[in-house]
């Protein structure tokens, strides 16, 4: 049976999609089609958005989920009209909260995805910035900035990890990969070899590899299945022989990566 989950907020509903698809996450066995609509925050749209979830509870024949986090009261009890199964974010912690601490809410739209720290901002896009002029071994000169080198293979998820890193954490992150010739040696390629306490591998299975490989060139040597096995296999021998961390990427989302990666090299997110 297909269910429908909504994520729904009066701002970006990135908290509600974030904390519904990490629930959603746990039953694997069933099919959602989540849907996210953002900005709900006006008693016209929340009626607008009940009879939208009456159609999909009466299309898929079971009441459709709903991930909330809607700030206004009135908002919320329109929408909990609705023919669904409400989780209420807000309203389920931020009562028990106000308790606790001994102090009302603020009932701010918006406030955990708010710009209150100008110097955080800046770091963040300077961060990307950075990963973006050090990605895939374009420029190596100014590797004493960064905080972090990722390597591995080419198509191992090295750009988008640094991407995710330098936004959500502010970190430098750059980036190089280990090719055919880098391996030849089996030696790291002597522009790296200054900087080998920043470096982090990343590797992935061979046939996960090979696949995202021919989506880029079909049917090339690049992209066979025993060529990603040499370098996969020829890599993850230089990370274990020069004691270089590193991380199977095969099973984990960008997300997931960049807090492993996070977790076992020790860095802080600049704030």
């Amino acid at each position: 049976m297909k269910r429908t989950a909504f994520f729904i907020s009066d701002g970006t509903g990135l908290t509600a999609e974030a904390l519904g698809h990490s629930l959603l996450a746990q039953f694997a066995t069933i099919k959602f089609e989540r849907i996210t609509v953002p900005y709900i925050d006006n008693i016209e749209k929340a009626r607008d958005m009940v009879k939208r979830i009456n159609v999909a509870a009466e299309a898929d024949g079971a009441r459709p989920l709903v991930f909330d986090t809607i700030v206004d009261s009135a908002i919320r009890e329109v929408i909990s009209e609705a023919e669904c199964f409400m989780a209420d974010i807000f309203g389920t912690f931020l009562s028990p909260l106000e308790k606790e601490l001994q102090s009302s809410s603020s009932y701010s739209v918006g406030q955990s995805h708010a710009i209150n720290n100008e110097g955080v901002y800046e770091r963040r896009i300077h961060a990307v910035n950075f990963a973006l002029d050090n990605d895939d071994g374009a420029r190596t000169r100014h590797y004493d900035e960064a905080e972090l080198i990722l390597v591995g293979a080419s198509r191992s998820g090295k750009t988008p990890t640094c991407l995710y890193l330098a936004l959500q954490y502010g970190i430098k992150a750059a980036n190089y990969p280990i090719t055919e010739e880098d391996l030849m040696d089996q030696q790291l390629p002597e522009v790296l070899r200054p900087y080998k306490q920043k470096m982090f591998g990343l590797t992935i299975d061979p046939d996960r590899l090979a696949t995202i490989r021919n989506e880029r060139r079909p049917n090339s040597r690049y992209a066979s299945i025993k060529q990603c096995m040499h370098e996969i296999e020829e890599i993850e021998l230089m990370y274990r022989r020069e004691r270089i961390p590193y991380l199977n990427t095969t099973a984990y989302s960008v997300e997931e990566i960049s807090t492993r990666i996070m977790v076992t090299t020790g860095l802080k997110r600049n704030r």
